[in-house]
């Protein structure tokens, strides 16, 4: 396939913000797509260059696609630079300094493709010396084979800003909607061109107004062969490569059987974490493929999320009673695989087996299992006190490449157990939470400091649910987690079968001493504002901080923080600016952190901007001595 193609269909997925025109555009897309070149697709319209499971990064900075810009167009890099900084979108640069460029050559390849994700790819296996220099041609035979479009879209692609909107359940819909016969009802057909479309208006294709009523009389009017099924179950046992369309006897009908599909689709998209191989296997097995998908040991699966409850009273409402509670531990979520050979995932599945030999070790003589994927969080002790320590403690040992045996002394850690996805060979992932709880206490031998089953509660009484969360938050943990009983796991997914309660912490009001122009739609904002306390006259970087702030509407907006913040810059390279602190604004935040990254020694963890402070001047920002109180004072480390 020629990437001129999916650059086509990125184009028009940038020109619409609608769920379902994107859908259909995807669709489109991976229908007309080879079987050869599905995969690659599949992952090229998400950005993605392997797919998620796969922790290989191009290594590719903004800085070295300056530079292969430079060579490529004969433009100097500081004009590129200022370019960059005035639009705000590199991929835009390049397609300007690409329809521009003096030389062209004279005879050019059409890029394909396969050519692109094989040069993409190489890009993540070089190493050594003179890595960056190979590392520049081989993005410069990209863009000087690139049409300005294309070249836009590979820039944006190396940066891993694509900016298309398309989400995973756009391409999981689509999925279904390219390799599976409509159903009426669902899909409604075009008089006039025949195309099937979602329910709207008007045809995608042709304009043409759609007929959007569900009637049995309508099929006759349907052209190709049509299957009649009376349930959802009919779609199991068929070859729906046969059909051209699926009627059902009723509106209700239709809506179960699409959802069937759907959720087929997203099952095996959960199982193998790969939207690559969950098309592929739809268009070339169908139903009967995508359920023989299966959980495979050694290529981690997205954890189960959970949302925040209000509190305890709120907790049981969502996930009922009785409920599990565990302690919420203050640390990392660590998904264990264990075939022939052990290896540990973190929850945004980095492959982090080298940095912890000592937790290999543990599990391999203490879990009792001939396979097994099993999830729990590791935690810092304090090597002398055998105290519970705060995640900062043990969260420099996850990008660890040497010293991991010094380390290992250094910051010992313990894992604690809370759920059992497989365990030899079987896939308990729909089994209820009960079940697969239970599992752990068969299996699990409890080493004291090193090894455990999270602690946990069954009850009913709210009573007893608040005795055991504050003494959760006196051990030192980040609060409770509360979970349904008969739960099944969803990977990815927030959907009720468990919360997490974890106390308020008191906001802080912090001053705004840098910034970054934003980029694409963002590119006229100031956004990512560095935020800082005081310490005498000093002001010191706490964090940076983007949530919270609305592109319109009630509320702060980024167009009124770069009003006011505008007149106050007072340096600039590139796309960041310094700020004289004059605005000051309410940050809230989930915790504080220990961190040399800051000139303050902390870091504020998931902040958020709850409103500017119109009532105080900058000089009355927070004191690095109450940020050290509160960080004392947190979840019982009172010193």
């Amino acid at each position: 396939m020629l990437y001129s193609e999916l650059v086509n269909t990125y184009q028009e997925l940038e020109k619409t913000t609608k769920r379902l025109e994107k859908t259909y555009l995807i669709a489109k897309l991976l229908k007309k797509t080879n079987t050869e070149d599905l995969e690659t697709v599949t992952l090229l319209v998400q950005g993605n260059v392997f797919p998620s499971y796969d922790q290989r990064e191009l290594g590719v900075a903004a800085r070295l696609i300056l530079k292969a810009l430079s060579q490529t167009s004969g433009i100097e890099q500081r004009k590129i630079e200022d370019k960059w900084a005035s639009i705000g979108d590199l991929g835009k640069v390049a397609e300007e300094l690409i329809a521009k460029k003096k030389q062209m050559i004279l005879s050019k390849e059409e890029l394909t493709v396969k050519k692109v994700i094989t040069n993409l790819r190489k890009l993540a296996e070089l190493t050594g010396a003179g890595t960056v220099e190979r590392k520049l041609q081989l993005i410069r035979e990209l863009l000087s084979s690139a049409q300005p479009l294309e070249a836009k879209y590979i820039v944006r692609t190396l940066l891993g800003e694509l900016r298309i909107g398309a989400a995973e359940g756009s391409i999981r819909d689509a999925i279904v909607w390219a390799f599976f016969p409509p159903i009426i009802g669902i899909f409604f057909q075009c008089q006039k061109c025949k195309n099937w479309m979602p329910k709207m208006q008007k045809c995608l294709e042709c304009g043409n107004k759609i007929d959007d009523k569900f009637a049995i009389e309508i099929t006759k009017k349907h052209t190709g062969k049509i299957l009649k099924i009376k349930s959802k179950k009919d779609l199991e046992n068929k070859n729906l490569k046969n059909y051209d369309s699926i009627l059902t006897e009723d509106e209700k009908t239709a809506r179960e059987a699409y959802n069937y599909l759907i959720n087929v689709v997203q099952t095996a998209i959960n199982l193998s974490n790969d939207l690559g191989i969950t098309a592929l296997t739809a268009k070339t097995k169908g139903v009967k493929g995508l359920l023989t998908i299966a959980l495979k040991i050694g290529v981690p699966i997205k954890v189960m999320l959970f949302q925040k409850a209000k509190d305890l009273e709120d907790a049981f409402s969502i996930v009922g009673k009785p409920a599990e509670l565990e302690y919420k531990y203050d640390g990392f979520r660590l998904q264990i695989h264990k075939n022939k050979e052990i290896k540990l995932f973190t929850r945004r599945l980095e492959d982090v087996t080298k940095q912890f030999p000592d937790i290999v070790d543990i599990v391999k003589k203490n879990i009792k299992a001939n396979n097994y994927i099993i999830e729990g969080e590791v935690i810092g002790i304090d090597p002398k006190t055998k105290k519970w320590l705060p995640f900062q403690n043990i969260s420099q040992r996850i990008k660890r490449k040497y010293g991991i045996k010094e380390m290992t002394k250094e910051i010992p850690v313990m894992l604690n157990l809370f759920d059992v996805i497989m365990i030899n060979n079987k896939n308990i992932i729909k089994e209820p939470f009960k079940k697969r709880r239970a599992w752990l206490d068969k299996i699990v031998k409890p080493v004291p400091n090193k090894l455990a089953v999270a602690k946990a509660l069954i009850t009913s009484s709210e009573k007893e649910a608040e005795a055991f969360y504050k003494e959760a938050l006196e051990k030192g943990n980040e609060g409770v987690m509360v979970k349904n009983l008969d739960a099944v796991y969803e990977p990815g997914s927030r959907v009720g079968y468990g919360v997490k309660v974890k106390p308020t912490m008191e906001t802080l009001d912090l001053a705004i001493i840098g910034a970054e122009w934003g980029t694409g739609k963002r590119a006229k904002w100031l956004s990512s504002f560095t935020i800082a306390c005081k310490k005498g006259d000093k002001f010191l970087e706490i964090g940076k901080v983007g949530t919270g702030i609305k592109e319109k509407g009630a509320g702060v907006t980024f167009t009124q923080l770069t009003e006011m913040l505008k007149p106050l810059i007072i340096k600039q390279k590139g796309r960041e600016v310094t700020i004289k602190p004059k605005i000051l604004i309410e940050v809230d935040y989930e915790e504080i952190q220990r961190s040399p990254t800051y000139s303050s020694g902390f870091a504020l963890r998931f902040p958020r901007v709850v409103k500017i402070r119109y009532d105080k001047p900058a000089d009355e920002a927070d004191s690095l001595e109450k940020v050290k109180r509160l960080y004392e004072q947190q979840r019982g480390r009172k010193k």
